[in-house]
């Protein structure tokens, strides 16, 4: 299994578990995440959910050979369903961050209430050295947090960053040692399933609440502009030369 499932101390645990291709995610990992978050919604027992992955790496994004040969059309796409899921969701949701953390494996932390990282966690979005645009809302999310001129940095550039500069920018909510990153989450879990699920469940509620509406539409927007350029020369040079090992040429190209 690419997407394993763990049902514990009331939590359900989410695990990329593809590592030998670094958790590259495919259009099936995609569906099995939806499913998960939408199951986890639904099962009454779970008070809280746990996205988590391997202590070498969270996850590298998109798996590109499965992306070509799946790629997303609509808002039924996987990966859509995933994002809709994660943004929607209505128990705490809780990420532990390890190794590097690429594209949506850095986008979908947007979507987590709590994210624990390793002092070794890379994150990056590097969908212009794509020739792609921004996902999950990051587009409006990102400045918020951020502010304006360090999320364009990230955004327009992809260039890698640090777990102490994702703190600085309140990306996540703490930097933890690698060995002791595991423990430290549970913990946290540990007082979070204490927690009435009624208040948990409405702070969340009111804290997001108003600017679900804004999410939702973004998401939306940023996926028609996203499939847009999925087509764009720009990206097919990009995807090209990835698998040709050499780096793109965007001479002449938008």
């Amino acid at each position: 299994m690419d997407v394993t499932r763990e049902f514990r101390d009331a939590t359900s645990r989410i695990c990329f578990a593809r590592v030998a291709k670094k958790n590259a995610i495919t259009a099936a990992m995609y569906e099995a995440l939806a499913g998960a978050v939408l199951d986890a919604e639904q099962n009454p027992e779970v008070r809280a959910i746990l996205i988590e992955g391997h202590a070498e790496v969270f996850t590298a994004g998109n798996d590109l050979e499965d992306f070509l040969k799946n790629p997303p059309s609509g808002e039924a796409s996987p990966v859509f369903r995933f994002l809709t899921a994660l943004s929607t969701a209505t128990k705490p949701v809780v990420a532990s961050v390890s190794g590097p953390a690429i594209g949506i494996g850095t986008t979908l932390l947007l979507h987590c209430d709590l994210i624990y990282a390793a002092e070794e966690a890379r994150f990056q979005l590097p969908f212009t050295q794509l020739g792609l645009a921004p996902e999950a809302a990051s587009s409006l999310l990102l400045p918020l947090l951020a502010g304006y001129p360090r999320a364009a940095e990230k955004l327009f550039l992809g260039e890698p960053f640090g777990a102490a500069e994702a703190l600085g920018m309140g990306l996540i909510t703490a930097v933890v040692p690698k060995a002791e990153l595991a423990g430290h989450v549970d913990k946290q879990l540990a007082k979070l399933v204490a927690l009435p699920r009624g208040s948990l469940q409405a702070t969340k509620r009111l804290m997001k609440g108003s600017m679900a509406a804004a999410v939702s539409a973004q998401i939306r927007v940023e996926a028609d502009e996203f499939i847009r350029r999925l087509a764009s020369p720009a990206a097919r040079e990009a995807f090209t030369a990835f698998f040709e090992r050499r780096r793109p040429d965007f001479s002449g190209l938008d």
